[in-house]
Order: C-alpha cells, then structure tokens, then sequence
C-alpha cells in the first residue's frame, strides 16, 4: 500500500479528516474521526486546524497500520476508523 494523499482534507464540521491509500490495486478512501487523535495521539480538544493536521502526520504511522489492518481483515473502497480500531490495534 502507498499513500496517495499527505494533506489530509478536514471536514466542514472539523469532526474527521480523509485520506486516500492504495491497496491491492485500488484506491481506498480513508476517514479518521478527530476523536481518535484525541483520545490515541494527544490532539487538544480545542485545537485549530494546524495543530489538527500536525498531530494527523506527526502519528500517520499508527494511523496508517492501523488502516492496513483492518483493510487486510475486510477489504472494502472506503474504510472508516474508529476508537476500537485503534485500541485494539
């Protein structure tokens, strides 16, 4: 899998951020809730949309295993994860 996208595109209501990975020839359209960089990779609750971005690359490695993970599990187009994802992962 590669990564498509680096500037992850953050929603309008600030609540998720997107991002595209390539996987088994296709393109997958990511989504990671802004609650899960709260809760895993310590994003202040009232954090502007730098700092939002910052701590997205800063932990896009666990992110990204994480995504990995769960596409190898079932593999679908689009994946959205959550705060299980990643307390599992």
């Amino acid at each position: 899998m590669k990564v498509l996208v680096l500037e992850p595109p953050i929603s309008t209501d600030k609540q998720t951020l997107s991002f595209v990975i390539e996987c088994r020839g296709e393109n997958v359209t990511c989504v990671v809730p802004r609650r899960c960089l709260e809760v895993f990779f310590w994003l202040p609750p009232d954090a502007d949309d730098s700092r939002l971005v910052s701590v997205f690359r800063n932990g896009f490695a666990g992110i990204e295993a994480v995504a990995r993970r769960k596409l190898r599990a079932r593999p679908t187009r689009s994946l959205s994860l959550t705060e299980a994802d990643f307390s599992t992962g």
